[in-house]
């Protein structure tokens, strides 16, 4: 922490106070111990606080793994400043551990010399041998060089509830089990007290959610303000930590926001801002559904949410929602993807405005469902049957996820086409704040239903877009016949000529190249030309983006341009690629992107890949500039 510290005083309330430019932390323990629950309110305090925040969310794929054991530990990091950032840090500085299940799993993390908040109380021999431990880490000397603080803090925590009465049984106390439900609270008062956070958002939360439950609110309020109190009055606690506020703020309303989150509203903005009836169907699938669950709870904007038996019928349904005249969404990750490929071919087929998120994880086949991964860039592009050329989009922020769902729709309607929305595990479930915009400030979506019936043809062409009448079923005297079976152009008939077959195959992907004419210029960060050009795409910005800002501080001649528009790419691509001696992908897979520039551009890319299920690092960024500049 000592990198980030800039002043110590006196604490008006004892002891010292060190303040901070910024510090990240992680909370680990057993999956069922409430991690992400702690990691999300401590996240929200320090958003309220006026602090910039970035997160990430790290859980096991398993439903509930064995208790104490290295496959059941959940973790959530946050990273908390008062400058701008952009990941939530390379390494934690402090640990907080509930188990030692959770200090194994995460100590190769934690920075060295960063500080470890230990429970005690759950170092025994079986827990220790479910953790593959063959001594006392708090023992045996192995956590030297760090700052080690044992709390016995289930103890601390049931004695705090010791008086409360049972949930259901005014008469008996609370059960153990009961409490050390509640240690999570604990913890998260005691790191409250640790870096000068106020309780009374996450009082707030606790009357909110278990309001009609007065007993278990009582409960957590109770272990939370004990936390708090313990570190205020126990003297392994004599230095405490405060992290200033963000200056510089642009005036507004902000709220913290996950990519999924962010994505979902930015779906129903786009259908609102259109005038349309937003309907999404999916079939729940680990990393997007949360989509799902977001959606469902927003009927009163027009949402339509379909839970499917399978991916297909999910996509069918969207197809059928679309054909009627509603903005038509679903939702998947990478798996899903395979199962839909037909009905995507057959959206392109029969030209309708279909969004399709895609929000990848590790793979193939089930693959890591909790885990980040790139790999389904190829897939997207190139993996169904025949010439089917498809939009893309990809947004690179927790936050920019809302401004690239309204892109997908508004492409989408311009050609009528699908559009691919193509996320990451990690947008997904990182947050950040986010400045809630005017939806009334938001461009309007056009939309045109055809109705005259003069000169009406299912495949006429508008003469700029490419795009065909969209026609409302029903629509007097505009019957029409739509199928996935080879087509003549304009009047949309069955044909196997194959004259036919390649104009029309090429009008779609005619379609998709003129989005480029409406599509923002590639920009970049640092100079116009130089000796290095970084390129990335989707989640890797904020750790690219790092990279290159500490690389120029060093004096190095290197620039970051991020392709948040992947099928077609802005029209000035190209261009941007060639003023620059060298370019480095970085992405997380084994290549796909570059495989893509080299091809199209001609430009020999070299290659940061990972493949581990994890997003990169700022250090391995900035060691490889450092390593070709």
């Amino acid at each position: 922490m000592s990198e980030t510290s800039v002043a110590a005083h006196r604490d008006p309330q004892g002891g010292f106070l060190e303040e901070l430019e910024s510090v990240a932390i992680r909370f680990a323990g057993d999956s069922g111990d409430g991690m992400q629950l702690t990691g999300t309110q401590f996240t929200n305090t320090s958003a309220v606080l006026g602090n910039d925040v970035s997160t990430m969310p790290d859980f096991p794929a398993e439903i509930r793994a064995p208790a104490g054991t290295l496959a059941g530990v959940s973790g959530f990091q946050v990273n908390i400043s008062s400058h701008d950032i952009f990941t939530p840090g390379d390494a934690p500085q402090v640990l907080v551990a509930m188990n030692p299940a959770a200090l194994k799993a995460n100590l190769g993390d934690l920075e060295r010399g960063g500080t470890i908040i230990i429970n005690t109380d759950e170092f025994t021999p079986g827990n220790l041998k479910k953790a593959n431990y063959d001594g006392n880490p708090l023992e045996d000397g192995s956590l030297k060089g760090y700052r080690v603080l044992e709390v016995p803090l289930t103890t601390l925590n049931r004695n705090a509830l010791g008086d409360l009465a049972g949930l259901g049984n005014k008469e008996a106390g609370l059960g153990n089990k009961e409490k050390d439900r509640c240690k999570n609270f604990f913890a998260l008062g005691l790191t409250f007290w640790m870096y000068d956070r106020s309780l009374d958002t996450s009082l707030e939360w606790i009357d909110a959610k278990f309001g009609k439950k007065p007993e278990i609110a009582e409960a957590n309020r109770r272990a939370l303000k004990a936390g708090y109190y313990y570190g205020e009055t126990t003297e392994t606690f004599r230095t405490r930590y405060r992290v200033g506020k963000l200056e510089n703020i642009p005036p507004g309303v902000y709220r913290k926001v996950t990519g999924n989150e962010a994505a979902a509203m930015g779906f129903v903005t786009a259908a609102s801002r259109a005038g349309k009836t937003l309907f999404y169907g999916s079939y729940p699938i680990t990393p997007a559904s949360d989509i799902l669950h977001e959606l469902s709870g927003l009927k009163n904007f027009g949402v339509r949410t379909f839970q499917a038996e399978d991916e297909i019928a999910a996509i069918g349904a969207s197809i059928g929602a679309a054909f009627g005249g509603a903005f038509a969404l679903t939702g998947t990750s990478g798996p899903g993807i395979c199962l839909k490929s037909e009905a995507m071919n057959l959206a392109i087929v029969l030209e309708l405005p279909l969004v399709i998120a895609n929000i990848q994880r590790g793979g193939p086949s089930t693959g890591l469902p909790t885990k980040t991964e790139q790999s389904d860039l190829l897939q997207i592009l190139f993996g169904r049957n025949g010439e089917s050329p498809i939009a893309v989009v990809a947004p690179c922020t927790p936050t920019d996820c809302f401004t690239m769902a309204i892109e997908a729709f508004r492409m989408a309607a311009r050609i009528m086409h699908p559009v691919v929305f193509l996320s990451d595990g990690y947008l997904a479930n990182s947050s950040e704040p986010w400045r809630i915009p005017n939806a009334d400030e938001l461009p309007v979506i056009e939309v045109n239903h055809r109705t005259d019936p003069e000169h009406f043809m299912p495949y006429g062409r508008d003469e700029v877009t490419l795009s065909r009448p969209w026609v409302l079923p029903g629509t007097p005297r505009l019957e029409h016949r739509i199928g996935g079976l080879g087509k003549q152009d304009v009047t949309g008939n069955v044909s196997y000529d194959p004259q036919d077959h390649e104009q029309i195959v090429k009008l779609r992907a005619e379609k998709v190249r003129r989005l480029q004419n409406t599509i923002p210029e590639q920009k970049v960060f640092g100079p116009e030309q130089g000796d290095l050009l970084v390129v990335g795409w989707g989640g890797t910005y904020g750790a690219i983006r790092s990279a290159v800002s500490a690389a120029q501080g060093k004096g190095l001649s290197v620039a970051h341009t991020h392709i948040r528009y992947i099928s077609p790419f802005p029209r000035n691509l190209g261009s941007v690629l060639s003023r620059y001696k060298q370019v480095l992908v970085a992405e997380l897979n084994l290549g796909q992107m570059g495989f893509l520039l080299n091809g199209r551009f001609g430009i020999r890319c070299q290659q940061l890949n990972k493949i581990q299920g994890r997003p990169f690092k700022i250090s391995e960024v900035l060691r490889k500039i450092e390593e070709l500049v």
